[in-house]
């Protein structure tokens, strides 16, 4: 059983490439990536040394139709995941173009090429940003309303919608999965947790938008590579599952859990002006999932937290030249 898994040299691609190799050992694992700004082949370090032929890999845009439905025709896949995307949403206010290109058109391409070459999963990556904003009380389910903030979240809601439609419209095997934030090794240097721990490392300030209280739901990024499994294996097509960790906290208190296992002053945190259209409180309810899927996140989140601290600490080689790219793009 081979699976095409697009975006793998990105932090949670890489992940489950890792995991899936590991845990199933009849599963094969092709792996497409563009190689932008965030997707590091280092972060598949060891990867051929420890499962030889059951990996490989393929440097390729996943909007280019040629590129993607030559690889479809070498090869017979069971199962496409998507984990392609451009993903920060920053960068998608200063130009929403490139997050049109892959997360919109790259996954029409990838959605036309598996139905025409007779994939029989296609299993569609997303998030809860494509909700909205939540108030003080209440939890994103799978039939909330769909009220994208930004172009990144707008981009992936138009890509979930896509995969959806290909089910109904052609009978495709489709399923779409949308998880919280996302924690753990190998995440780009940009993102909130490993910005903070690099920051309070240097002993510089640590940029915190707005008055800081704009509440997230984290997930251990190995909780989340278990739930995409099952759902790839178990889940019903057509269907939409939420994955939650339900770790709810704000960031500025999130911050603050990091500079005190760092042993840093909090007069460190510097208060910036807000995102534009920043979504104040996400909060995901994932019993469908547990119920229909029989998974359950096993992280906690303070121990996987200071797990990821300890990585980062332990990792400082593979962090170090991805700051200078990371100022490139």
């Amino acid at each position: 059983m081979r699976i095409l898994v697009t975006g793998g040299c990105g932090f949670i691609g890489s992940n489950f490439i890792r995991y899936i190799l590991q845990h199933y050992k009849p599963a094969s694992v092709t792996n497409v990536d563009a190689l932008t700004y965030a997707g590091n082949p280092a972060n598949l370090d060891g990867v051929v040394e420890e499962h030889g032929e059951r990996y490989e890999f393929f440097k390729a845009d996943i909007a280019n139709f040629d590129q993607m439905d030559a690889l479809m025709t070498e090869h017979q896949f069971y199962a496409v995941i998507n984990f392609a995307a451009e993903s920060h949403v920053d960068r998608s206010i200063n130009s929403p173009q490139n997050f049109i290109h892959t997360n919109v058109i790259g996954t029409s391409v990838l959605l036309d090429c598996a139905r025409r070459h007779g994939v029989q999963r296609f299993v569609q990556i997303s998030t809860d940003e494509v909700y909205g904003s939540l108030g003080e009380s209440g939890e994103f389910t799978e039939q909330s309303s769909l009220d994208p903030s930004s172009p990144y979240s707008a981009s992936k809601a138009g890509a979930d919608l896509l995969a959806l439609a290909c089910f109904k419209t052609y009978g495709q095997e489709v399923i779409v999965t949308r998880c919280s934030n996302n924690y753990g090794p190998y995440q780009f240097p940009e993102k909130l947790i490993p910005l903070m721990i690099i920051k309070a490392l240097r002993q510089e300030p640590l940029p915190v938008y707005g008055d800081g209280k704009n509440v997230r739901d984290w997930i251990h990024v190995k909780d989340h590579c278990a739930a995409i499994v099952a759902a790839l294996f178990e889940g019903k097509s057509g269907s939409v599952y939420n994955f939650g960790g339900g770790n709810e906290i704000a960031n500025l208190d999130l911050v603050k859990m990091i500079l005190k296992k760092l042993g840093q002053p909090e007069s460190l945190i510097s208060f910036v002006p807000d995102r534009l259209g920043h979504d104040r409180r996400y909060a995901i309810d994932s019993s469908f999932a547990k119920g229909e899927l029989r998974w359950k996140p096993r992280h906690k989140f303070k121990e996987g937290l200071d797990e990821t601290i300890q990585w980062y600490l332990d990792n400082q080689s593979w962090w170090e030249p991805l700051l200078e790219r990371a100022g490139r793009y």
